[in-house]
């Protein structure tokens, strides 16, 4: 039993105790914060990977554009719905309503 007194009474354990407890919860660098910024960083990786492939998808489809009219004929008629003289472009649109 005076064992147990003695350790419960020991200033150092005690002061290591409450720092413990001070740097896990009222620290500005407190353990929630520490594992929101974690998601955080881990998301905004995951997006940086996501606008690098994007990145490289688009510089793909520049290079085409740049070497290749059948591929920029292509663009321009899908992208900004432009037609030969002899072509009658319809665009087809369905409602949400519609759509079961």
């Amino acid at each position: 039993m005076k064992k147990w007194r003695s350790i419960f009474y020991n200033k150092y354990l005690i002061t290591g105790i409450a720092f413990a407890i001070w740097m896990m919860f009222f620290d500005r660098n407190d353990l929630p914060s520490q594992i929101r910024r974690s998601s955080e960083l881990y998301k905004m990786k995951q997006n940086q990977k996501n606008m690098a492939l994007l990145i490289a998808n688009t510089e793909k489809e520049l290079q085409l554009l740049k070497t290749n009219p059948e591929t920029l004929e292509k663009y321009a008629r899908e992208k900004f719905l432009m037609k030969k003289d002899n072509e009658d472009v319809y665009i087809v649109t369905l409602d949400s309503s519609s759509i079961r």
